[in-house]
C-alpha cells in the first residue's frame, strides 16, 4: 500500500492579475509528489488568478495593504499552510523585508527584460516592453532572479532570451515573452528546487 507522502515543497503564488504564470505553474506541478501549489496569494481581489486557484481547488489568501507592510501579520498563515517557497508571478507589490527575511533565498521572480536593464521600480509589464522597444534594443527576454529588498535586484537564477524585431510592438514583444515564461517558468522552479 502507498503512503500518501507530503510534498517536499509547498510553494505560494503570489499573482496581482490573470494569473496565466501561475495557470502554467499549477499544471505543470499537477501530479508532482515533491512540489504542491499549495496557496494562491494576492492583493487584488478581482485578479483572474483566484478564478484559476478555484479551479484547482487551491486555498487562496488576500493580502491587505496595511497588514502586508507590517511586521509578521501574514507570517502564521504561511506557516498554517506550510509554506516553504514563494514564487512571485506577476505580483505588483514589492516583499517586505519581514518576509525576505523569514524565507531566505526561498522568494523568486519573473521579470520581462533581461535585467539588470529594464528593472527597478514601476518597470513591470508593457512599461517594460515599451521601453526595450524605445532603446532600440535587438533582443530582450526574461530573468528568474532572487528577491531580495530592492526591486529587481536579487541573484539572478537564469535568463533566456528572444529577438526584438525593427517592426515590434509592444503588444508582439509580450507575446514572445510571454511564451518564454510558459516555457521556462515551472521547469526552473522544478531544477531549483530537486536537482540543486
Amino acid at each position: 500500500m502507498l503512503l500518501n507522502k507530503t510534498p517536499l515543497y509547498r510553494i505560494a503564488i503570489f499573482a496581482s492579475g490573470t494569473g496565466s504564470n501561475a495557470d502554467k505553474i499549477i499544471s505543470y506541478f499537477k501530479s508532482s509528489d515533491s512540489i504542491s501549489i499549495a496557496l494562491i496569494v494576492s492583493n487584488n481581489r478581482e485578479a483572474g488568478v483566484l478564478h484559476i486557484a478555484n479551479k484547482n481547488n487551491i486555498p487562496t489568501l488576500i493580502l491587505e495593504k496595511e497588514k502586508f507592510f507590517l511586521k509578521d501579520v501574514y507570517l502564521p498563515v504561511f506557516e498554517s499552510y506550510k509554506i516553504n517557497f514563494i514564487v512571485l508571478a506577476g505580483f505588483l507589490w514589492k516583499i517586505p523585508l519581514n518576509l525576505i527575511k523569514a524565507f531566505p533565498q526561498k522568494i523568486i521572480n519573473i521579470h520581462p527584460a533581461l535585467l539588470p536593464a529594464y528593472g527597478g521600480k514601476g518597470m513591470y509589464g508593457m512599461h517594460v516592453h515599451e521601453a526595450v522597444i524605445a532603446h532600440k534594443e535587438k533582443q530582450s527576454g526574461i530573468t528568474i532572479h532572487y528577491v531580495d529588498e530592492l526591486y529587481d535586484h536579487g541573484k539572478i537564477i537564469f535568463q533566456e532570451k528572444c529577438a526584438v524585431d525593427k517592426n515590434e510592438t509592444p503588444a508582439s514583444l509580450a507575446t514572445k515573452i510571454h511564451r518564454l515564461e510558459y516555457a521556462h517558468f515551472a521547469p526552473q522552479i522544478e531544477k531549483l528546487l530537486l536537482f540543486k
